[in-house]
């Protein structure tokens, strides 16, 4: 499998080409010298090793003067010239890039099968960033790119147990990442469909005793229709379920800025949620449940809590949302978009 090692580099205080400060001069190489991929760690992932931490260890990028890097390792399947690659670490250093066994496991079954050996790329990119406010080269809109040079590696994917839901209307699971008996996932509910949690592997049917679960217990009934979080543990027999639904809402969609939104779909396979619908000319907004609590706007490749909103022109789009940190808060990033005028 290959490592890809994203290096954003920011934060660079002076000018490009030349800076003084106490009378000294600092200068660009004509020729900086990209980052490296030094070491990576076994990548036969085992479910029993789910909280073992790996290590991606790297070397920066180097213009020719100290600067501040953010760095993103990322994967793709081999060959493929990083055409849909998987963001797998983001940190303001790559000396040393750490991440659980379960947490790399789940971020490639995004792209890669369970079960089986695949090459995989791996690469470090490095955008330079030492100004803002204008276009110019080395700006915010316009940064310096070097990319390393790529490696490849074979990863062994585990696949993780499953509950799979029964009755629900439509063929869904939720999973457990560490194989504890512990099970989570976003599954859409019906009112009019209870459902019960089979386990395929034990051939054990779980269901409601109250509040509780309960091995042969009584179907499940949910609370509403839409997007749930679903946990379970199988060893506690608990289980819990709140509403996750991600919805368009502005004034270019049916219902305006008013609730309910409209709802989008999530996709297990690779962790995004879309819709496709007609648009008027107006703005649209990405936000939970109908409400303000968490919402996102601003720039396709960068949306931020309370962002601003997002102006589009009249037509059909399919969008496309991948939340990247559902934990953000006020001006954080929390996701990117792809919005797409058919």
């Amino acid at each position: 499998m290959k490592n890809t090692i994203l290096i954003l580099l920011i934060g660079f205080i002076g000018l490009l080409s030349s800076c003084e400060k106490d009378g000294e001069q600092v200068f660009m190489l004509d020729n900086p010298i990209e980052p490296t991929i030094v070491t990576m760690p076994d990548l036969t992932l085992k479910r029993t090793n789910g909280t073992q931490i790996l290590e991606f260890v790297g070397t920066p990028v180097d213009p020719g003067f100290q600067a501040s890097a953010k760095y993103l390792l990322e994967a793709s399947a081999a060959g493929t010239n990083f055409k849909e690659p998987v963001s797998i670490i983001s940190d303001i250093q790559d000396k040393s890039l750490k991440i659980s066994v379960s947490d790399l496991n789940g971020l490639l079954l995004k792209k890669f099968p369970a079960d089986q050996v695949s090459s995989v790329d791996f690469r470090i990119r490095a955008g330079l960033v030492v100004d803002a406010g204008t276009t110019a080269p080395g700006t915010g809109s316009n940064p310096f790119e070097y990319i390393s040079e790529i490696k490849n590696a074979k990863v062994t994917l585990y696949g993780l147990p499953k509950l799979d839901l029964i009755n629900s209307g439509i063929d869904q699971k939720i999973e457990s990442a560490l194989g504890n008996g512990k099970y989570f996932g976003y599954v859409k509910l019906n009112v009019t469909k209870p459902f019960t949690l089979k386990d395929p592997d034990a051939n054990i049917v779980y269901g409601a005793n109250g509040a509780a679960l309960a091995v042969n217990g009584n179907p499940i009934v949910p609370a509403d229709n839409g997007w749930f979080k679903l946990n379970a543990d199988t060893k506690a027999l608990t289980y819990k379920m709140d509403a996750y639904m991600i919805g368009l809402v502005g004034s270019a969609t049916p219902n305006g800025w008013n609730s309910p939104d409209q709802k989008m779909d999530y996709n297990a396979s690779n962790g995004t949620w879309a819709i496709t619908l007609d648009l008027v000319a107006g703005d649209i907004k990405f936000r939970l449940n109908d409400g303000w609590a968490w919402n996102l706007g601003g720039t396709p490749d960068k949306l931020t809590v309370d962002g601003p909103n997002i102006p589009l022109t009249a037509g059909n789009y399919t969008i496309t949302l991948t939340i990247t940190n559902p934990n953000a808060v006020k001006g954080e990033v929390g996701g990117t978009c792809t919005i797409k005028k058919n």
